[in-house]
């Protein structure tokens, strides 16, 4: 047996594979480029690997693409193959494969959990029950699991940097704006190339609406994301926000071009990236051009896919609207009739919240802002059951908001935007403040128009107000 970089045995016996090894793990701590490449040169070295082989396929489940499902399989097969001589940690990440492959990554967390419940300095079972919860949308037991291995690692863990950077991103989503922003900039001192630790601070300054200071964290520090994988294009799609903020459309397209969409992949995290940014641009009134053409291409091929909803919800993003009401309408029905199944956790959350969301979506891309309003609004609750961040959420949030500017429900747009104040950090940003001066203005417009009318057809009474004769007041999003 040999020792890995964390100090943990492995059933590796050839000091050239356990190099290999190593570099997997620090890999996807870092979001590595060359993760692949150094898993690819393990399996080569040491076929019978049973946790690289459980790696291999746990690695393809996170890219949420039902064609992927087969090698993942195989990747399973391949593991339990060395099951029996793998050492009792080892076992448990095979379990994990075998759970999510089931239908059930929460169990494949479990599994992680058991990982660390006698490990707890095993850094790569961290990060995955950390990411997979984070699929999952539970930030709650990201923070939780985090802290309940905190106290085991020593100053100069080699996985110390980035589990800082892992308890930042979780501190930062159960809204401890503060202490998230401390614990990044340690896990960057700890670990220069933790690409998660510095997008946990740009996600601080997104949610408490100072995108001034989120570009002066993230300008100069390129380097800290440069080696990633497609997370690159993550991290470039924040500083893209930042600008849009500030008003900056002009630097939000160009960043479009040069680096969010650099690569035109069908991967569904850069989708969510470019069909995410070009909806929030429409929601400010900026014409967009023609690019929305290449995402939808793309989304019209992803229709029948089914393994996440985050992903499904911006496929469908990029295919509401005139031009693909075919694909788009596939898409909806599919998800409907995976709904009906429940048989997997992927399933359940296509029923809470997918289908609302979806006919949300298809009403708003249809311009029937009251439908869209009642469907997005009627999910607001179960959203996080979607995955991802609030930042990547809060599109959906934008839409719900402008939905209901449009159909006149100004007072429960103000409540929305209350709560959506409250959490971040009690602070409003821009896009927001927005908001508030339209529903003014048009409140303001509405009440000197009755008190005309009163004065010349009520005697100077006031008729009672209709919610539905109030005009739409956010900017119109162009045609595509």
């Amino acid at each position: 047996m040999t020792q890995d970089i964390f100090g943990q045995e492995t059933s590796l016996s050839c000091a050239i594979s356990q190099q290999h090894w190593d570099a997997v793990q620090m890999g996807v701590l870092a979001h590595s480029a060359s993760t692949a490449d150094h898993l690819g040169a393990l399996l080569n070295t040491a076929p019978d690997f049973a946790l690289a082989q459980a790696i291999k396929g746990i690695s393809l489940l996170m890219l949420g693409r039902s064609e992927l499902l087969p090698m993942a399989q195989d990747a399973l097969q391949a593991a339990q193959l060395g099951y029996e001589s793998a050492l009792p940690r080892e076992r448990k990440y095979i379990e994990a494969l075998a759970a999510w492959l089931n239908g059930q990554p929460s169990r494949a967390i479990e599994r992680m959990e058991q990982v660390l419940a006698v490990d707890p300095c095993d850094s790569l079972a961290m990060k995955l029950s950390h990411g997979i919860r984070f699929i999952l949308g539970d930030a709650k037991g990201m923070r939780a699991s985090v802290e309940r291995v905190l106290p085991a690692y020593a100053p100069d863990h080699a996985g110390r940097g980035y589990l800082l950077g892992c308890h930042a991103f979780a501190l930062e989503e159960t809204g401890a704006y503060e202490r998230a922003g401390i614990a990044g900039r340690q896990a960057l001192w700890l670990a220069p190339d933790d690409a998660w630790g510095l997008h946990a601070v740009a996600h601080v300054h997104d949610m408490t609406g100072d995108a001034s200071a989120g570009l002066r964290w993230l300008n100069g520090r390129e380097q800290a994301w440069a080696h990633c994988n497609n997370f690159r294009y993550h991290v470039w799609w924040h500083k893209a926000l930042m600008h849009l903020d500030l008003g900056q459309t002009d630097q939000a397209l160009a960043l479009y071009d040069t680096e969010v969409r650099k690569d035109k992949t069908d991967d569904y995290r850069d989708i969510s990236n470019a069909t995410s940014l070009l909806m929030r641009l429409e929601l400010e009134g900026v014409a967009v051009g023609n690019r929305w053409q290449e995402l939808s291409e793309l989304c019209a091929n992803r229709t029948e896919d089914g393994s996440l909803i985050f992903a499904d919800l911006h496929y469908l993003m990029a295919l509401t609207g005139p031009d693909h009401k075919t694909e788009s309408r596939r898409l909806i029905l599919r998800i409907h009739a995976d709904a009906r199944q429940r048989d997997t956790e992927a399933q359940q959350r296509m029923a809470t919240p997918g289908c609302g969301a979806a006919l949300g979506l298809e009403a708003f891309g249809e311009g029937n802002y009251t439908q869209a309003f009642a469907h997005l609004s009627g999910v607001r609750a179960s959203l996080h059951l979607a995955g991802g961040s609030h930042a990547q959420r809060d599109v959906f949030e934008r839409m719900t908001i402008d939905a209901g500017l449009r159909c006149g429900a100004f007072d429960t747009v103000e409540h929305i935007l209350d709560d959506r104040r409250a959490k971040r950090g009690g602070r409003d940003d821009n896009y927001a403040l927005a908001r508030r001066a339209l529903i003014a203005a048009a409140r303001s417009d509405t009440k000197h128009e009755l008190e005309t009318q009163s004065k010349h057809e009520f005697g100077g009474k006031m008729p009672p107000v209709r919610r539905e004769d109030a005009i739409p007041v956010a900017p119109t999003v162009p045609a595509r």
